[in-house]
């Protein structure tokens, strides 16, 4: 919005893109939205690396899912030094055939030398991978 005193982060329309890409299962532009060694935590205990095994991963998911799930930020702190961000979400997960799920995200992203930001590490689990 013109004017507007707090402008989204560039960051944030990232995550809101790679969120209807997931809903979308364009797993095409969901995939660019990653290094190529980033890393996704699946469930605690269990990680995908890299661009073949994210798309496995996702794609294992929606399966899982029935094809229904639905991903929304319901609040994001980022805190950006250099070429890093770490980015603190409280991230909400939906799908017909699980209870919603509200989970208090982790995320850290890099910028590449095109200075496009790219997520390396997705952990929506946050401090749930410790328990």
């Amino acid at each position: 919005m013109p004017g507007d005193p707090h402008p989204k982060h560039p960051i944030e329309a990232l995550i809101e893109c790679a969120d209807r890409a997931i809903e979308a299962e364009d797993f095409d532009t969901l995939i660019e939205l990653y290094t190529e060694d980033a890393v996704l935590v699946v469930r605690p205990g269990l990680t995908a690396v890299g661009h073949d095994q994210l798309r496995r991963a996702f794609e294992a998911i929606a399966a899982h899912l029935d094809h229904s799930v639905s991903v929304r930020q319901a609040g994001m702190h980022i805190l950006e030094a250099g070429d890093t961000a770490l980015v603190l979400a409280r991230t909400v997960v939906r799908a017909d055939n699980a209870e919603q799920d509200e989970r208090a995200a982790t995320y850290v992203f890099r910028r590449a030398p095109d200075g496009r930001w790219l997520c390396a590490i997705d952990n929506s689990y946050g401090h749930d991978v410790i328990e």
